[in-house]
């Protein structure tokens, strides 16, 4: 357990540089996944800030230096992201799944940065299984766009969407109910782990300028990251 929880931060820390990194070269307007409002005055400040914070904290966990200040920064920067970029929005979320995924991929990330920290971990878990079971619900509404994701060379490719969504479920539910937390979280994390190797990399290798496949690369790393981090403080 303690070198899947380090190999857990050590992803966390390396996801979180990227999207620092992101953030600086795009000054905040990377779509999907951006931190900094619009609307922000002196906007390309805040998009830098943010970037700044995102890279330091990811140091200081990667490094073990000041690394519960380093998750706290990280967790501020996307909770603060949440309240003021996504729930403004949330009515949108009902019926676009793109609204919902954008609403939880922040969410998620931030709780696995308060794991790191060990800050409100029974709140942060609940709310982590939450994303979950959603993730899962909107895989089952679209398996035919997931399945599409699926590398050809890799059959059953329709029934592995089905599988994820119903895994994603399950992990979320044990989470949710703190029963089997520590198994879900490993089961969870090598899932996000496998989409990492077969799935996200060779897809960024193909469209290196792509921000939506580096968005999807970096997530998929962090989630991972955050559920082996789950499992070593549970």
């Amino acid at each position: 357990m303690t070198n899947l929880a380090l190999a857990g931060r050590c992803f966390f820390a390396i996801a979180m540089i990227g999207f620092g990194i992101q953030n600086f070269y795009y000054t905040g307007y990377l779509k999907g996944l951006e931190l900094t409002p619009e609307w922000a005055p002196f906007h390309a400040f805040w998009a830098y800030l943010d970037g700044a914070l995102l890279i330091a904290g990811s140091v200081s966990i990667a490094v073990q230096v000041k690394a519960r200040l380093g998750a706290i920064l990280i967790a501020a920067v996307y909770f603060s992201s949440v309240v003021f970029l996504r729930l403004p929005r949330i009515a949108l979320t009902v019926h676009d799944i793109g609204e919902r995924t954008v609403l939880l991929e922040p969410l998620t990330i931030g709780c696995g940065a308060l794991f790191l920290a060990g800050l409100f971990v029974p709140a942060a878990r609940v709310l982590f299984g939450i994303t979950m079971i959603v993730y899962g619900v909107d895989h089952l509404l679209i398996p035919r766009f997931i399945a599409s994701l699926i590398p050809p060379w890799i059959p059953g490719a329709y029934f592995l969407a089905w599988f994820t969504g119903f895994g994603f479920i399950a992990a979320g539910i044990c989470l949710i109910i703190r029963w089997r937390v520590r198994l879900a979280s490993i089961m969870l994390g090598l899932m996000f782990f496998v989409w990492v190797v077969v799935l996200h990399w060779w897809r960024v290798a193909g469209s290196l300028h792509n921000e939506n496949e580096w968005n999807s690369f970096l997530v998929a790393l962090a989630v991972c990251g955050a559920s082996w981090i789950l499992a070593g403080v549970e």
